[in-house]
């Protein structure tokens, strides 16, 4: 089976393995955190939508803008997680892992943007 650009790349897996974790999260909250879970859903989203779209531009400079968007849904992701953490919906723990591979995702992303 023929891969497509960005399934070529590890942010764009990794970035899969952190919307897998997020929409596990979303699931969890109650019922009356619908502004949180729908936030977190989006940039959970934006990430390797970004990074799909990002690779599919032929232009470096477009390629780094949707890199560095997705960068910044990244970051967003990981206020989100720390939200969630002192809100009490995530285990410190939990929200350890889910940071530290955003911080992957992110090193990665910031390295992209460069070209």
């Amino acid at each position: 089976m023929a891969l497509l650009d960005h399934e070529n790349l590890d942010v764009y897996h990794r970035s899969i393995e952190f919307l897998t974790l997020a929409l596990r999260l979303v699931a969890r909250l109650p019922r009356g955190e619908r502004d949180l879970r729908d936030q977190l859903k989006r940039a959970a989203m934006s990430v390797p939508l970004n990074i799909a779209e990002g690779s599919g531009k032929p232009a470096p400079a477009d390629r780094a803008r949707f890199y560095a968007i997705a960068r910044g849904s990244a970051m967003e992701c990981g206020a989100l997680v720390d939200v969630c953490r002192v809100a009490g919906f995530l285990p410190a723990a939990e929200a350890q892992d889910a940071k530290t591979l955003l911080a992957r995702i992110v090193a990665m992303l910031t390295k992209m943007c460069r070209g």
